[in-house]
């Protein structure tokens, strides 16, 4: 593509987009035809990380598999997400994978990836991006944003790792990441790529009618001329501190999934350092990220590109769930697709082509 039941979820995106417990006899209880499809039921709990960029914490969830059979699906804020608050946990260590929003973005943006994937055995974990997600999108743009993301995704990874709750459910030698848009960004960060900011600046040329990339391009250029600047030489700035929170990649990460990501401004070098399995997928009608300067630009850069996806006709917002009648009526650009586009149907493939992507190049018996 994260809760306490009281946890209130305010509007999720913008344009920019205690249970019973089993005991010693928990293992007697499983039930078996879970088991017998490889499905389970989905715990749902809260958690707080560490945030580099900020040094404030930043909400997320943990989606985790469970004896405990999900039944309907539980309200989180505008969402209707099918897992269960703190269930009980399936005992052993699981492969984990973390779920990066896009601009404006929430934890529960992807909650239906998170179930899937949690259904098939994996922990996943998902994260507000401070600056960047729905309640603040003050940051967007700049070096907390651009370099900030990766930091915070391997903050996500550190705090799970370290905390004696969820270190027990996850192998660290199988962890993953997901993303969509500016979440697609972040993951290829995450797995060593390097962006080069200047090129902002010709996309901007060449898609002056983009408002979500290029919708505050006059504002930045006249900000950097009371500099003194001009907005080449600012971005060139902000190449120069790409390292300020840290090392954006993440040894740790073994495969990355990239849903229509952001990624115009990865040049023919940027993916040098990447020596991980990358899915791209994109819509093929992407009217935020035009794909020719987007995801098929960066296709046969990927030298170790493990499978690329095209959903036909679609547009950028295909990759967020099928909306409920809330987030219909507040914001129906994102909830409606093209003619042709039904987004369950692309869900449905894009989740199964995640489980087989994971479980393939994590290692893991399906």
């Amino acid at each position: 593509m994260p809760i306490q039941p009281s946890r209130a979820h305010a509007h999720p995106l913008s344009l920019l987009h205690a249970v019973a417990r089993f005991a010693l006899i928990v293992p007697l209880l499983l039930p078996l035809a879970a088991f017998a499809s490889g499905v389970t039921g989905v715990g749902i709990a809260a958690i707080q990380i560490p945030d580099p960029v900020s040094g404030k914490l930043t909400d997320g969830d943990v989606f985790y598999p469970s004896a405990q059979a999900t039944k309907g699906t539980t309200a989180l804020g505008p969402y209707n997400v099918a897992a269960t608050p703190d269930a009980s946990a399936i005992p052993g260590a699981k492969p984990l994978v973390i779920l990066s929003h896009g601009n404006g973005g929430s934890d529960l943006g992807h909650h239906d990836l998170a179930v899937y994937l949690a259904s098939h055995g994996f922990v996943v974990a998902t994260l507000n991006h401070l600056g960047d997600y729905f309640r603040d999108t003050s940051k967007v743009g700049s070096i907390e944003v651009l370099a900030g993301r990766p930091v915070q995704v391997k903050s996500a990874i550190t705090t799970l790792l370290d905390d004696p709750k969820w270190k027990a459910l996850i192998d660290p030698s199988r962890i993953g990441v997901a993303g969509f848009s500016a979440g697609g960004y972040t993951s290829l960060m995450v797995a060593g790529a390097k962006p080069h900011f200047v090129r902002f600046v010709a996309f901007c040329q060449r898609y002056p009618n983009d408002k979500d990339v290029c919708g505050h391009a006059a504002e930045f250029k006249a900000n950097a001329a009371k500099q003194g600047k001009t907005m080449e030489q600012v971005l060139d700035d902000m190449q120069g501190q790409l390292g300020k929170y840290g090392d954006t990649a993440d040894p740790r990460v073994k495969a990355v999934f990239a849903m229509a990501p952001l990624s115009l401004i990865f040049d023919d070098h940027g993916f040098d350092n990447v020596r991980i399995p990358v899915f791209l997928y994109y819509g093929q009608n992407d009217t935020v990220l035009p794909p020719e300067a987007n995801a098929r630009h960066i296709q046969p850069l990927i030298k170790t590109l493990y499978a690329v996806k095209e959903v036909p006709h679609a547009d950028h917002w295909v990759f967020l769930p099928p909306c409920s009648p809330d987030l219909a009526k507040e914001i129906p650009p994102m909830c409606v697709d093209p003619a042709g586009v039904d987004r369950t149907e692309v869900h449905a493939q894009v989740n199964a082509d995640a489980l087989a992507f994971f479980r393939k190049t994590l290692n893991v018996k399906g």
